[in-house]
């Protein structure tokens, strides 16, 4: 591998995805924090995600229809705030592998590009090869043509 082929745009996304886990963690204290986000965005989701999961447990061990109680506000939007920071996780780890595939399509597109341009170039100087071979030939046959109505040494006087 060159020195200058190496992939530095991996590495940031890399340094990008390591660094989104205290982000998170930040966001989650945060969110934890301030009760408009504690009631409206940690509450819900962590009571849904509760209830969705008591309920498949409950479908698995054979118990149906049986009633599911709410967790308590602070696990609830501790767990609110846990699928937060996940999300925000995901959601970095998605944007760089987006960006990533963008990338290698461009570098591909372009390296596409190259190839039909050096392709069509060739096809190109076929063609001029191919004229200069006529033109070459014609030139050829003409200098023979003359060759041979020019005397013959033996018959020079007649």
């Amino acid at each position: 591998m060159a020195v200058g082929a190496f992939p530095i745009a991996k590495l940031l996304y890399l340094g990008v995805r390591q660094l989104s886990k205290p982000v998170a963690n930040k966001i989650k204290a945060g969110a934890l924090r301030s009760e408009f986000f504690k009631t409206y965005v940690c509450l819900p989701p962590g009571q849904l995600y509760h209830w969705v999961e008591m309920k498949t447990k409950m479908r698995i061990m054979g118990f149906r229809g049986s009633t599911i109680k709410p967790l308590n506000e602070e696990a609830a939007a501790e767990l609110g705030a846990e699928l937060l920071g996940e999300a925000i996780i995901f959601i970095i780890g998605g944007g760089c592998m987006i960006l990533e595939y963008s990338r290698q399509a461009s570098n591909s597109k372009r390296k596409e590009e190259e190839l039909n341009h050096t392709l069509s170039s060739l096809q190109a100087q076929i063609g001029e090869m191919a004229l200069n071979t006529e033109t070459l030939d014609a030139r050829l046959r003409e200098v023979n043509r003359l060759l041979l109505s020019l005397p013959q040494p033996g018959n020079v006087w007649q």
